[in-house]
């Protein structure tokens, strides 16, 4: 797929990872729309980079069939879709105060795990109109697992379970969307600086960068931008998770 033919939604397009994902994307020529909770910064991302933004909440199935309607009709068809939007939480099984929270464990799989198979899905639908390519694609959904889904820490039983999720989806997705011409891949980024890593102080930051095997810095979200590009434009990648993290291992 050539990104000058990409229409593209990204979720968690008004911050982080999608953020650089839906700037790089429009800079190279696609058309792009932000989906995401935070209106004003959406908002403001779509208007500097001339996109669309629609307000979404990705675990509501109304919220984001509107969401794809409305962007299909901006932009002419959907036939990219990328997963960004997620949440972390930092608590163990047991812990001081008891066991972990269901409430807080529902909440990270519904975000991250339900939320991705909500977009994937509802925009998977719409990229099954468009005409196939002359190789018969019709699209290509890129969804956001993490290294905590193959070595999660402590404190990450949530997280890593929705990621895990995330990676083990990209398979059988390829194989139910295959008739459809709807390639699925997964991108599982180390420690990237992130706005939630940049509130950090920076003595944290460079612990965090010492683990990182070669180059030992924090992933830059370009870098995982330009990974998503690559996805795109490479028809011949489907149904696998590529780790993006320095030859990062956690303890």
């Amino acid at each position: 797929m050539q990104i000058d033919e990409t229409c593209a939604i990204v979720t968690g397009g008004a911050s982080g990872l999608g953020e650089a994902t839906a700037r790089l994307l429009r800079a190279s020529g696609a058309q792009v729309t932000l989906f995401d909770r935070q209106k004003e910064r959406g908002e403001q991302v779509a208007a500097e980079i001339g996109a669309t933004f629609v307000e979404t909440d990705v675990t509501n199935e109304d919220s984001v069939r509107a969401a794809v309607a409305a962007a299909s009709a901006a932009m002419g068809k959907i036939n990219a879709a990328v997963n960004c939007a997620g949440v972390g939480t930092a608590e163990k099984t047991l812990h001081k105060e008891g066991a972990h929270s269901l409430d807080h464990y529902r909440r990270v799989i519904d975000i991250n795990l339900v939320g991705t198979f909500n977009v994937a899905r509802l925009a998977a639908a719409e990229m099954a109109k468009n005409a196939p390519s002359s190789d018969g694609q019709r699209g290509v959904i890129v969804n956001t697992a993490s290294v905590a889904a193959f070595d999660g820490q402590k404190g990450q039983v949530a997280y890593a379970s929705s990621k895990a999720g995330i990676a083990g989806m990209s398979l059988p997705m390829a194989r139910d969307l295959s008739r459809e011409g709807i390639r699925v891949m997964a991108i599982a980024p180390g420690i990237f600086l992130t706005p939630m890593l940049m509130g950090l102080p920076e003595e944290v930051q460079k612990q965090l960068a010492a683990d990182v095997t070669c180059p030992q810095r924090l992933g830059d979200p370009k870098e995982y931008a330009s990974l998503v590009k690559f996805i795109i434009e490479c028809g011949y990648l489907n149904g696998e998770t590529i780790r993006i993290d320095g030859a990062l291992r956690m303890r």
